[in-house]
């Protein structure tokens, strides 16, 4: 089991920028893949972020690509999405989740473990 728990949500303006962090318990952290998942109200959950086990990999949608940047420790066994130039349709309950496969992949199915997100509101 891994348990993960995001943080760093919040209300930003337009153009404005939050870091999220996801820090996880129990098996070894880096032996997993890890996403960062977002779910606007009425709509399914996107895939936004990926990051390989070494974070040596990463991999983006294209509506954030050049805005946000994930990365990972570790050591200290948290994943970050950093966002930048925020935008109102980037507003959405943002979840970490966990594959213990070998590569990035972007169906929200694939995921073994999963956070219970963090709410991030952009205002125009």
């Amino acid at each position: 089991q891994v348990q993960l728990i995001e943080s760093g949500g919040g209300l930003a303006q337009a153009g404005g920028s939050l870091r999220l962090s996801c820090t996880a318990s129990g098996r070894t952290f880096g032996n997993y893949i890890m996403g960062w998942f977002r779910q606007a109200p009425g709509k399914e959950r996107e895939f936004v972020a990926g990051i390989t086990r070494s974070g040596g990999g990463t991999s983006y949608a294209d509506s954030v690509k050049g805005r946000f940047t994930i990365s990972r420790d570790n050591a200290k066994n948290t994943v970050y999405l950093q966002m930048n130039s925020l935008k109102p349709d980037d507003t959405g309950v943002y979840y970490c989740a966990a594959d213990g496969s070998v590569a990035i992949r972007r169906w929200s199915s694939v995921y073994d473990y999963w956070g219970k997100g963090t709410q991030v509101t952009v205002s125009s």
